[in-house]
């Protein structure tokens, strides 16, 4: 019996589902290799995803500059200056706020606990001194036989501090050459996909870079909403270390969805413990004021615009990222949706196959379709 009539006896049904499974067990091992090829290369990849982030960023400022005349490489160096000064800046803002805050805080910390020992003495509880002093004793005892733990751990921070000032360097590195000769970069990459595709290609990598400088502007303006939203919250009650907090707030929600909740969730346990129960009701109003301020109207009006990802979307990718990479993945997670969203669309428009890939305009990111017209003007490089 030849192999057609056997295939022709197999219902077509069971052929189709088996085309379809080898299909789907050959796309899930290929991503499990690259996830663990990522996982392997963390130390790499995680740099080079933060310094794309920043090259989307700033690109835009230091091709501004560029076409107002000043040299690619005199633009590259004050963008970065400006740029490290300005987060250096804040953050010496930040640890300086956070010194003064430390002794009210301590003052209402001690208040709070005085409050909390006078409850469980006279409350419903009724604890003596006995039953308190022994409490005391079992936490210092855990503290004792976790001794080696804790120990581990301080270490294995500084072991962490190193791998992070490391990467910094090198986050750096890679920025200065994203910047200075990002389209030079591109198109030696694009050299690699077939001389019959290339074109097709490079306009889906700029388009997926254009979204990609459109989520980090709009995350960045969402960012600074939710924190301004929430250090006027925790100013009005009288929280403790506004500052400190609204910034954490801010570097929160660049994980989007869950990053500011986290971070909003730290600024009410500082005001539980600082201020009392209802200081902290009044913050945790705040917070979800501001989350739905985020989710109806900022999430919809700018990122919404920037990238058109669904909601379900976003959460099994922060979920897959932090699987994967952690924090870290948490945040590379959206944006590398946003960019593979954008350039597999530009790759299965019929209208992007006779598009001229310096007719993308990388700065004002555009939908593919008829409208766009080879006689465009480039204004913006990769990165």
């Amino acid at each position: 019996m030849s192999d057609s009539e056997i295939s022709n006896r197999v219902p077509r049904l069971l052929r189709v589902s088996a085309a379809l499974s080898w299909r789907f067990v050959a796309v899930v091992a290929a991503l499990y290799v690259v996830a663990q090829v990522v996982g392997y290369l963390t130390t790499i990849v995680i740099p080079a995803g933060v310094a794309l982030l920043l090259a989307a960023l700033l690109s835009p400022a230091v091709a501004q500059l560029n076409r107002l005349g000043v040299p690619r490489g005199l633009a590259t160096g004050l963008v970065l200056i400006g740029g490290l000064g300005v987060v250096g800046g804040v953050l010496t803002f930040v640890i300086t706020e956070f010194s003064k805050g430390l002794p009210d805080l301590n003052t209402q910390v001690s208040h709070s606990l005085d409050t909390v020992q006078n409850w469980l003495k006279h409350g419903p509880l009724k604890l003596s001194d006995v039953q308190l002093q022994q409490y005391v004793d079992k936490i210092v005892e855990t503290v004792k036989e976790n001794q080696a733990e804790i120990t581990s751990g301080a270490l294995t921070t500084a072991a962490t501090v190193g791998e992070l000032l490391t990467g910094f360097l090198l986050a750096l590195f890679t920025l200065i050459f994203f910047l200075h000769d990002g389209d030079g970069i591109w198109r030696f990459i694009v050299r690699i996909v077939p001389r019959d595709v290339r074109d097709r290609a490079d306009v889906a990598g700029r388009r997926g870079f254009a979204s990609l400088v459109s989520y980090v502007r709009a995350t960045a303006a969402v960012a600074v909403v939710d924190a301004v939203g929430v250090g006027i919250g925790l100013w009005a009650v009288g929280v403790p270390l506004v500052v400190p907090l609204a910034a954490l707030v801010f570097l929160g929600a660049f994980i989007p969805i869950i990053g500011a909740v986290l971070t909003g969730a730290v600024a009410v346990l500082i005001a539980l413990v600082a201020n009392g129960p209802v200081a902290a009701l009044v913050v945790l109003g705040v917070l979800i004021g501001v989350m739905q301020l985020e989710s109806h109207v900022l999430q919809p009006l700018l990122l919404g615009r920037a990238v058109k990802l669904h909601p379900l979307a976003v959460v099994i990718a922060i979920t897959a990222g932090l699987v994967v990479g952690g924090i870290a993945g948490a945040l590379l997670s959206v944006p590398l949706l946003a960019v593979l969203n954008s350039g597999i669309r530009s790759l299965l428009s019929d209208s992007d196959r006779t598009v001229d890939p310096r007719a993308v305009d990388v700065d004002k990111p555009q939908e593919s379709g008829p409208a766009d017209h080879a006689g465009q003007r480039v204004d913006d490089e990769i990165p």
